[in-house]
């Protein structure tokens, strides 16, 4: 099965880089780039799994309604991307179950960052997908954690996909600076390797970026209409190899107990 995620935000990356941004540009860029993630999807009849910041989905509620009548599923991604309480997590959950009619039972952590087992398993989750298994310099190092799912106290880790062994990355960043054919290879040789693919991508990066002056060319390489061209080329191309796509919660309930 092939998991395909995308943090829906407020688009708060230029803060990063000491850059000012209204929040209504923040929405109207996190809102544009999900339309266009949806047009691709629906393209294609696949489903996805979008994990929202409440705050976002209370700003823009069209967007979340576009995500629910897709037939993709709704995660958490906490309350707001750049701050971070536990009530934050029952809040998200709650207020994303109720716009959106859906079981909230996922969440990811925003920048990949460390969340208690334990405070996620009382806010009622089932799966925790905020691991990235692998050495990204000045941001973590999880080389000694699992590459692939496993369960911790009571719950089940998703972790990002690494290819085999040399544990590359096959997030975001590799998607826009591989060329498009060999990240297409990696993301099926690690495919055939572990049963599955998760990847995980953001709206803002299906938006031309690279006007924003101040923002690193790291972030805004292809981005824009070549980010959108690599994500039809990619479900293209692992849809004719027979390998077919599901949302989190499909695939959690498919796994041995």
């Amino acid at each position: 099965m092939i998991l395909l995620s995308f943090d829906i935000e407020e688009f708060d990356l230029p803060t990063e880089y000491g850059l000012a941004i209204s929040w209504e540009e923040q929405l109207r860029v996190s809102r544009e780039g999900s339309g266009h993630i949806l047009n691709v999807l629906a393209r294609h009849g696949v489903r996805a799994t979008f994990f929202c910041t409440a705050r976002f989905a209370e700003a823009a509620p069209d967007v979340l309604r576009a995500i629910c009548d897709g037939g993709h599923e709704v995660a958490s991604h906490g309350y707001a991307h750049s701050a971070f309480e536990e009530a934050d997590l029952t809040r998200s959950r709650e207020i994303l179950r109720r716009m959106s009619g859906q079981p909230v039972t996922g969440f990811r952590m925003p920048r990949m960052m460390h969340v208690a087992d334990e405070a996620l398993l009382r806010a009622g989750y089932r799966y925790n997908s905020s691991l990235n298994p692998t050495l990204i310099p000045g941001r973590y190092n999880h080389l000694n954690q699992p590459r692939t799912w496993f369960r911790r106290e009571g719950l089940l880790q998703l972790p990002a996909s690494t290819t085999p062994r040399v544990r590359f990355p096959l997030f975001w960043l590799s998607f826009h600076h591989l060329p498009p054919a060999l990240y297409r290879r990696l993301a099926r040789l690690t495919l055939r390797h572990d049963g599955y693919l998760l990847l995980y991508f953001h709206p803002w990066e299906f938006m031309p970026l690279q006007g924003i002056s101040g923002l690193p060319r790291l972030v805004t390489r292809n981005s824009g209409t070549a980010a959108v061209e690599r994500l039809d080329q990619l479900i293209d191309d692992l849809s004719l190899r027979g390998s077919g796509f599901g949302t989190f919660t499909e695939f959690v309930d498919s796994l041995p107990k």
